[in-house]
């Protein structure tokens, strides 16, 4: 092992006792433009999210005051909220995917040069508002036309996070923060992201693992480097199938492999969280599932079902109030005030 590697290795374990959250996201490229994104969402407490429907033509803007950016959405979106204050999932109806994952490394800089800014929880409603593919958004990001502003969560732990985003093609970014400069890692081979270390350091793990023995060595534990490197595995060793049915199954059987059973709880690593909830994103069929980890059940959403046209209402889908509801969820949006993004928690 190089020296390089095992100091890989070693902050691979040491970032479980210093970050504050643990999720995942996969990519599935199959044949017949078959292209599937599965996330799960592992967090120490409830996030409050709910689903939503959003029109074009909405007026936005960051959420940070004076000198936040502001922009008007140029295709609709389907969201998982967070904390009804931050976009945290979604698909847009172009089949682009935005997942917003934590990152303990993450540091977004000083706004001090004049450009406008962006709450955190805005980044993946900006970029499923205003871009079609992949390679547009990246285009776009490159140019830093605005700076981001973090948050302090309810929890007081601060939202470091890192942005994946991929399309109805399966192309595939990793959007990063570090030490204040901005970092994309653009390709289609970039198909799955978890959380420390950083993005770089991800992909010498995963070649390090591949080297060693492939699945007779496949790491087993909840940490984000051994997550990533099983992820990786069995999204490429699963069936390459045009049957989306099948391809989703075999999504939602990777995502949940890599998920952390409910009530599991380590103090002295904050980072290992119980899974919440899950998404897959069928980017062909423009279809949304969501799988919540308390019910034992499954809703979605087919986007071509929801009415997205500019001067449709806001609607949301109250996940907190459905039980065990499964099945199409769109006939359960009802028109509703969206959600505000936020630098800061507490009464509205």
């Amino acid at each position: 092992m190089t020296t390089r590697l095992a100091a890989l290795l070693g902050v691979a374990g040491l970032c479980a006792a210093t970050v504050a959250a643990a999720c995942t996201r996969a990519t599935y490229l199959g044949p017949e433009g078959t292209v599937i994104t599965a996330r799960s969402m592992d967090w120490s407490e409830d996030t409050l999210t709910d689903l939503w429907a959003f029109p074009r033509g909405l007026d936005r803007n960051g959420g940070t005051g004076e000198r936040t950016l502001r922009w008007r959405s140029r295709y609709g979106s389907l969201v998982a909220s967070a904390y009804d204050a931050g976009s945290a999932d979604g698909m847009n109806e172009r089949g682009l995917v935005a997942n917003l994952l934590y990152l303990a490394e993450s540091d977004f800089g000083e706004a001090v040069d004049g450009r406008p800014t962006l709450s955190v929880g805005a980044w993946p409603q900006y970029v499923l508002d205003n871009f079609a593919t992949v390679a547009e958004a990246v285009e776009a990001l490159r140019a830093e036309p605005f700076r981001i502003i973090g948050f302090a969560l309810p929890n007081g732990r601060k939202a470091s996070l890192h942005l994946a985003i991929s399309d109805a093609s399966g192309d595939s970014a990793v959007v990063e923060y570090l030490g204040g400069k901005l970092t994309i890692n653009h390709g289609r081979d970039y198909q799955v992201m978890t959380n420390s270390p950083v993005f770089a350091d991800q992909l010498a793990l995963t070649r390090y693992w591949e080297e060693v023995g492939g699945m007779a060595m496949l790491p087993g534990t909840i940490r984000a480097a051994d997550r990533f490197v099983r992820a990786s595995y069995y999204t490429h060793a699963v069936p390459q199938t045009a049957d989306a049915r099948q391809a989703v199954a075999s999504m939602l059987g990777v995502i949940r492999n890599v998920s952390v059973p409910y009530g599991i709880t380590t103090p002295d690593k904050p980072n290992i969280a119980s899974t919440l909830w899950r998404t897959v994103a069928d980017q062909k069929t423009l279809t949304y599932y969501f799988d919540n980890a308390l019910t034992p059940n499954v809703v979605w959403v087919r986007m071509a079902e929801l009415n997205l046209a500019e001067g449709q209402p806001v609607r949301r889908a109250g996940l907190r109030e459905l039980g065990d509801v499964a099945g199409s969820m769109a006939g359960r949006f009802q028109p509703a005030q969206p959600y505000e993004f936020r630098i800061t928690f507490g009464p509205k």
